[in-house]
C-alpha cells in the first residue's frame, strides 16, 4: 500500500479529522490519511472532564464518527507517532522509521498538559486530564471515598473537581488564583462559580501558589502557603502547550510554541498547514492572529484547512468560544480572548446572567449562565465590532 499522499494530516483530534472530512467534502481526491498516536478514532474530548469522567456517558459515545466513516470516505487511519517533518520534501516520519510523503500536510497535533514546575510534580500520583488514556489511569487508582487534591481554577480545573466530587470523592481544590478563572473573567462571575464549587462539596483553597508535593504514608500532600491538602491521587489542571516540536524542527519560527499561520491556515511553507491548538491563527474578523484551546474553534479550523487544501477559498472568521459544566451549571463563553478593559454583569434571576465585556469601546467577550439568546447576540455583536455602552 502506497505512503503517497494527496492530504496528510498529522493528529487525530477535532482538528485533524475536520480537515480530512471538509477537504473531501470540498471534492479533494486521492488519498487521505490521519496519523494518530492514539490508535483509535478521533472523538470527542469535552465529555472527558465531564460526563464521561462522571460516569454518566459511555467510552463508546465518545468517536466524532463511526469506524466506517473511513472506509467511506477512503480515509487511512496510522498508527503512529510523527517525529520527523521535512516540509521540503514533503515528507513525515515515524518513530518506527516509516516515511509518510504528501502534497498537503496539516499538522493538528493539538496540544499537551504542562506540569507547575514544583518539587514532586512527575510523581506518578499526580495526574492530567487529556486523553481517554487519562481518565482511565486516573479512575482507575480511585474507589469511592478517596481523597483528591486538584490544582489548578481554570475551566478544566472546576469541571474535574466538580465531576469528582459527583463520582463520591471527596476533592480539594488549590489554586494561586483569588477566584477561579479570576484570570479570564470579572469577579462577579469568578464569585458565582466558586459558589457553584463550594454547593458541589469541593473544599476551595485559594490565593496561594503551590510550592511542592510530598509523598506521605501511601499519600500526597500539596502545599501551597499554610495549605496542606492531602489526596491518594493529585489532578494538576496548570494549562497546556502547544504540540509545535515537529514544526520547529522543521525550521519553522513558532510564537510561543504555536505555528503562526494566516486566515486559510497556511504556513510559510506550501503545501504545509496548521490548524487546532497548536495553531496560531490569524482572525480575519478579529483583525490579528489568536491563539485559542476550544474545542469548536479546533473544528473550524480544521474545516478550512481541509477546504483550503481542496482548492477552495475559505478563511477562519468566527468568534472563538465554548461551553463549560461545573457540576450542573453550564457557561457559555465567546471573547476575542486577549483580554479587556471593563466588564458588566447582567442578572436575569433564578441565577441567570449575563457578563459583557469591552476594550477599546467595543464589545470583546460575553459569558452567559442560561442566558442563550444574550449568548447568540453576544457573539455577533462580537463579530461586527459593536461599540459598548
Amino acid at each position: 500500500m502506497s505512503d503517497e499522499f494527496e492530504l496528510l494530516v498529522v493528529g487525530g483530534g477535532p482538528a485533524g479529522l475536520s480537515a480530512a472530512r471538509a477537504y473531501r467534502a470540498a471534492g479533494g481526491r486521492g488519498a487521505v490519511a490521519i496519523v494518530t498516536d492514539e490508535h483509535r478514532m478521533p472523538y470527542n474530548r469535552p465529555p472527558l472532564t465531564k460526563e464521561l469522567l462522571r460516569g454518566e456517558s459511555s467510552e463508546d459515545e465518545l468517536p466524532i464518527e463511526p469506524e466506517g466513516w473511513l472506509q467511506e470516505h477512503e480515509v487511512r487511519l496510522v498508527s503512529g507517532r510523527a517525529v520527523v517533518l521535512d516540509a521540503g520534501a514533503r515528507m513525515v516520519g515515524l518513530s518506527g522509521g516509516r516515511e509518510l510523503r504528501y502534497r498537503s500536510c496539516v499538522l493538528a497535533s493539538g496540544a499537551e498538559p504542562t506540569r507547575l514546575p514544583v518539587p514532586g510534580a512527575d510523581h506518578p500520583g499526580v495526574r492530567v486530564i487529556r486523553t481517554l488514556d487519562h481518565v482511565r489511569e486516573l479512575t482507575g487508582r480511585l474507589r469511592a471515598g478517596d481523597p483528591v487534591v486538584m490544582i489548578g481554577s481554570g475551566f478544566i480545573g472546576c469541571e474535574i473537581a466538580a465531576s469528582l466530587t459527583r463520582r463520591d470523592q471527596v476533592v480539594t481544590l488549590v489554586s494561586d488564583e483569588e477566584q477561579p478563572n479570576a484570570a479570564r473573567l470579572d469577579l462577579e462571575s469568578a464569585e458565582r462559580i466558586h459558589r457553584w464549587l463550594d454547593e458541589e462539596g469541593v473544599r476551595v483553597n485559594l490565593g496561594s501558589e503551590v510550592e511542592e508535593i510530598v509523598a506521605r504514608d501511601g499519600a500526597l500532600e500539596v502545599r501551597a502557603g499554610a495549605v496542606r491538602a492531602t489526596g491518594k491521587v493529585v489532578v494538576m489542571a496548570a494549562g497546556v502547550a502547544p504540540r509545535g516540536e515537529l514544526a520547529a524542527a522543521a525550521g519553522l519560527e513558532l510564537a510561543s510554541g504555536a505555528v503562526p499561520v494566516d486566515a486559510a491556515m497556511r504556513t510559510e511553507r506550501a503545501g504545509l498547514y496548521a490548524a487546532g491548538d497548536v495553531a496560531f491563527a490569524y482572525n480575519a474578523s478579529a483583525g490579528r492572529p489568536l491563539r485559542v484551546e476550544h474545542w469548536g474553534d479546533a473544528l473550524g479550523q480544521g474545516e478550512v484547512a481541509g477546504r483550503t487544501a481542496a482548492g477552495e477559498d475559505a478563511q477562519w472568521d468566527a468568534v472563538p468560544g465554548f461551553w463549560s459544566t461545573i457540576g450542573g451549571h453550564t457557561l457559555k463563553y465567546a471573547a476575542w480572548g486577549d483580554g479587556f478593559e471593563v466588564s458588566r454583569l447582567e442578572q436575569h434571576g433564578d441565577g441567570a446572567f449575563t457578563a459583557w465585556y469591552g476594550r477599546g469601546g467595543t464589545i470583546v467577550g460575553v459569558l452567559a449562565h442560561e442566558a442563550d439568546e444574550d449568548y447568540e447576540r453576544g457573539r455577533a455583536m462580537i463579530a461586527e465590532g459593536a461599540s459598548w455602552r
